[in-house]
């Protein structure tokens, strides 16, 4: 099959999530794509522009069998631009809902752009979101502010969008390393006493939580729990404060900080790491939560968002044992239980249940046979 991929936000966990399916696929795409900056504006213009690529294209002979897209376009203004492609199949994938994103100023927020994702839903031939909690979010807050819309509410076209929405995980680009080796160094390391190396990776802004780091990390100070500390992600112009305070403040247990180079490096600093630890308030995936388990690390994380989805396929108390309450001191306690019961750090068969779950050329085998059932 020949895939036309349209990327508006072409950077980080997007860019990611493309390359690893393009890279495992079977079909031909071919991808149109745009820099990840200026996000609002991409929202607003990038179908103009995509249209008019297509559109060339078409006419100079290109055909595709599906056209992927992501929210950060909407679709239904594309469709309306490019009606000779408009008998192909539209599968529109969502990283995110801007009905759910978090707003950090707590103001009011420009429903255009939730609008904008729900009018792309009903232009979709089908809708795909990286997770149940992602979907449900979007749903629910639908049906909430269709209450407030002062008439003619489109009710057939919202029970549309819940008929064409399914789940289909991201996957993770697993590197071929040597896990066994891996896994033994990492249990000789807790032998041996040596204090538990806690990894925290994610964007570094205010919905992946920070203050809630920084109070966990306190209180393992003040209860005397010894630990060694990786603090590495993406920085933007607008860095929370609490990671100068974190460097400052516990300078002597830092092992890793700030953004990693390249993948190699990332994936070295997880497999150095005893712990994952997650704080966000606000998670559409967990794809770093989910590259660390596969790496080996035992996950921290809190009871919110799609985390309990993450773990759900472990099972039973198994997946509790991963998940904390809410507060930055339940995560400490949890921290300092592991220090006291290191035997509790055991995490090689759940990383290998996610590597086999999870691996792209895992996922991108069900995706592609998604997309042929579409078409």
């Amino acid at each position: 099959m020949k895939i036309l991929a349209l990327q508006p936000f072409f950077g980080g966990s997007h860019q990611q999530f493309h390359q690893g399916w393009v890279n495992h696929s079977i079909h031909d795409w071919t991808t149109i794509a745009l820099p990840a900056r200026h996000w609002k504006w991409r929202m607003r213009h990038s179908a103009i522009y995509f249209a008019t690529e297509v559109s060339k294209r078409a006419r100079a002979g290109e055909h595709w069998d599906a056209i992927v897209c992501t929210d950060m376009m909407n679709a239904a203004e594309f469709r309306g631009l490019t009606p000779m492609v408009n008998e192909v199949p539209l599968i529109l994938y969502f990283h995110e809902n801007q009905f759910a994103y978090p707003d950090r100023f707590h103001q009011e927020r420009d429903q255009h752009f939730a609008f904008t994702n729900f009018v792309s839903s009903v232009a979709a031939d089908q809708i795909w979101f990286n997770s149940a909690f992602n979907r449900d979010s979007m749903l629910a807050a639908l049906s909430d502010q269709a209450k407030r819309w002062p008439d003619f509410v489109p009710h057939e076209a919202m029970d549309q969008v819940t008929s064409k929405s399914i789940v289909e995980h991201p996957g993770v680009e697993i590197p071929p390393l040597d896990w066994q080796s891996i896994e033994q160094v990492r249990r000789e390391r807790v032998i041996s006493g040596q204090p538990l190396h806690l990894i925290w990776a994610a964007r570094w802004e205010h919905d992946k939580n920070p203050a809630g780091l920084l109070a966990a990390l306190r209180k393992l100070s003040e209860s005397g729990v010894p630990f060694k500390l990786s603090v590495v992600g993406q920085q933007y112009r607008n860095v929370p404060a609490e990671f100068e305070t974190i460097q400052t403040e516990f300078a002597d247990s830092i092992e890793r900080w700030g953004y990693q180079p390249d993948r190699a490096t990332y994936w070295r600093a997880l497999c150095g790491a005893d712990v994952f630890v997650s704080t966000a308030t606000h998670e559409f995936f967990g794809l770093a939560a989910t590259e660390a388990i596969a790496a080996g690390v035992y996950p921290l994380l809190p009871d919110r968002l799609a985390y309990p989805e993450l773990l759900q396929p472990v099972g039973g108390s198994a997946s509790r044992s991963y998940l904390y309450g809410q507060t930055p001191n339940d995560l400490a306690s949890h921290i300092a239980l592991l220090h006291q019961h290191r035997d509790r750090l055991e995490s090689s068969a759940l990383a290998v249940a996610f590597r086999d779950r999870l691996s792209w050329s895992q996922r991108a085998k069900k995706m592609d046979e998604a997309l042929k059932m579409k078409c």
